[in-house]
This record gives C-alpha cells, structure tokens and sequence, in this order.
C-alpha cells in the first residue's frame, strides 16, 4: 500500500499528475481541488495517496489532506460510486462542503454536483451520515455549523433568534454562516440577511 508520497512535481495534466520520488515517476490521479493549489512544475509536493489495484490497472490517487483521502476512501464504499465517480465528485465539491451535505441530509445541493444524481445523493446521506465523525483528520467543526462557544455574539443571538422562530438547529446554522459571510454586523442585520436566505 502506497499511503503518502512527497517529490518534485513534473507535470500537471488534469486529472493526472507526474511526480517524481527519488528519480522514480509516480503517475497520480487527484480531484480539482488539489490542482487549484499545486505548486509550480519543479516545486516539492505531498500528496496522500490510496492505491487501487484492479485486474487491467494499478491506479494511485493523491489528495491533498488525509481528511480528503479519507472521504474518497468513503465514498467508493457506497454502493454504485467507484473511484472515477468518487474523484470526480471531490473536484465538483469541497471535501468539508461534501461532509457538512451529508451530515446536513442536504439531497439538494449534492445534486447540483456534476456525477450525482437523486438517488446516488440519497445513497450518500444513507450510507455515509455515521462514517463522517470516524474519518481520520475530520475538522472540529463543517461549514454551516456555527460553533457557539467560539461564534461572536452577534452570531450566537441571531441562531438563537432563529430557533425560537421554529427553524430547526442545522438550518438556521447553515443560514446564519452565509449571513455571516457578508459582514458580522448587529444581530438584527444577520438575522435579516439568513430570514431571506430562509425564505427562498
């Protein structure tokens, strides 16, 4: 098993990289999202690899984090995704994006990502919700989750305010967050702001 691998990269030909470990070429497969960060031809990188031998192919995928590794390592458990499913699924989305989606039952949004239809996002959710905490590198919190031992005040009051108006905890959270992004004003703004997101 090939579990992490660090060199000079080579080439950088999407989905596929050539990178060079102690003058041996390792030819990688990686999502998007580790080539939007990659350092310029001849610069070092780490890559966390999972090694998959088939019979008409050896194939080794690299990924930035080990949470990211993780994930896909979760992602071809489920039944109907392979690794080319599960590799193009970690380029259309972000590895904590895809977590909080699942974690959130947020069919919705799954769906808007290139490879998953209906029912391949409802098998995610399905299969994958009690995994998410037991991946090794998992962060401590997933985007649409305000933590409120570290929120500031105006973000606590504004979940609060929300969840006393009936809305339930995870999606108040979600909406409060992007409220959030615009600016963290009054907690009279914020609540406006994640009202009309409610609303759509």
């Amino acid at each position: 098993m090939i579990g992490q691998l660090k060199g000079t990269l080579l080439d950088k030909r999407p989905p596929q990289l050539l990178l060079d470990v102690g003058g041996v070429g390792y030819e990688v497969e990686a999502p998007m999202t580790v080539f939007y960060d990659l350092p310029e031809t001849g610069g070092e990188l780490l890559l966390h690899t999972h090694f998959v031998v088939r019979e008409d192919a050896q194939l080794l995928f690299g990924f930035a984090s080990r949470y990211e590794r993780e994930l896909f390592r979760s992602l071809i458990k489920v039944n109907g995704v392979g690794p080319k499913m599960a590799l193009a699924i970690l380029s259309g989305i972000e590895a904590d994006r895809l977590a909080a989606c699942i974690r959130d039952q947020d069919t919705t949004s799954l769906v808007k990502v290139p490879g998953i239809g209906k029912k391949t996002a409802e098998r995610l959710v399905i299969e994958m919700s009690d995994r998410l905490d037991k991946l090794d590198g998992a962060p401590a919190t997933l985007p649409g989750r305000v933590a409120l031992d570290t929120a500031p005040d105006a973000r606590a009051d504004a979940l609060a305010a929300l969840e006393s108006l009936g809305y339930r905890n995870k999606e108040a959270a979600a909406a409060v967050a992007r409220a959030a992004e615009q600016g963290d004003d009054s907690s009279e703004e914020l609540i406006r702001r994640a009202l009309r997101t409610l609303a759509r």
